[in-house]
């Protein structure tokens, strides 16, 4: 039996991409996973499809959608046992020098990959300290730990979430709450295929040249990082917490990369 059976998981950016990866992995270990987006329609396919996931419609970048995830959960299942904050933009008009992004792109982007991990934690916290525990992991990325041009909100927002990480790890250690983070590399995902039509670049051609600058020479699958996430969320990394784990292809270990 699954480790995982009856435990209360909300995934916030869970109906497309990584995070649908996630959803869907949580689900099938037998857990009761709460799919948060914005896209609807895909939510709702999602939690069509799989057993376990419900689907509910939020902009994780507002407290009282934050609020209202971690109250379905504890008025349906009683409990919130884990809790990825995975959501995360990067939309095409915020590919500029810093000094051309507009004021509110900044805000957009902050709010949705970082705010919303603080807002998710402060809703989340006081129901696990209830339990006597739980787990919160948060999709960062390669980019927090280094850069390219272009994308200063979004460098800003991964590097936020990492120090995050440690630091909530240290705040709520002594509830036996583990706080803990992702690392991706290139995943091929919506998002990516989004970047590529943007950049005009052949889909084919550009997965190709993306996987190149992995030492293992392929893109990540959203299903790559949903089983580190099962490992982190498990018993079997009871021992770790304000850490990250990259799942790069080996993208860091190169050093330098853009």
């Amino acid at each position: 039996m699954s480790e995982f059976k009856d435990r209360v998981v909300i995934v916030t950016g869970g109906a497309k991409g990584i995070g649908a990866g996630i959803s869907r992995a949580f689900a099938q270990e037998g857990a009761h996973v709460i799919c948060a987006d914005v896209d609807v329609e895909a939510g709702e396919a999602l939690a069509g499809e799989v057993e376990g996931i419900r689907f509910q419609e939020a902009d994780v970048a507002r407290s009282e959608a934050c609020r209202g995830l971690v109250e379905t959960a504890v008025s349906t299942w009683g409990k919130v046992d884990v809790v990825c904050n995975n959501v995360g933009i990067q939309p095409t008009s915020s590919y500029l020098p810093a000094h051309e992004l507009p004021e509110e792109v900044w805000d957009r982007i902050l709010d949705v990959n970082l705010k919303s991990s603080f807002l998710m934690t402060q809703y989340c916290v006081p129901e696990m300290k209830k339990a006597g525990g739980g787990v919160i992991i948060n999709t960062a990325s390669v980019q927090g730990l280094q850069s390219m041009k272009g994308v200063s909100a979004y460098a800003a927002s991964k590097g936020g979430i990492l120090s995050l990480t440690r630091q909530l790890a240290l705040e709520y250690a002594e509830d036996n709450i583990r706080v803990l983070a992702v690392n991706p590399g290139t995943i091929d995902t919506p998002l990516l295929a989004e970047a590529m039509d943007y950049l005009g670049i052949d889909h084919l051609e550009g997965k190709k040249s993306y996987a190149d600058l992995h030492p293992l020479k392929r893109l990540g699958s959203p299903d790559d990082i949903a089983q580190v996430v099962l490992f982190l969320a498990s018993d079997r990394a009871s021992f770790m917490t304000g850490e990250y784990v990259c799942v790069d292809g080996g993208l860091m270990a190169k050093g330098a990369w853009a």
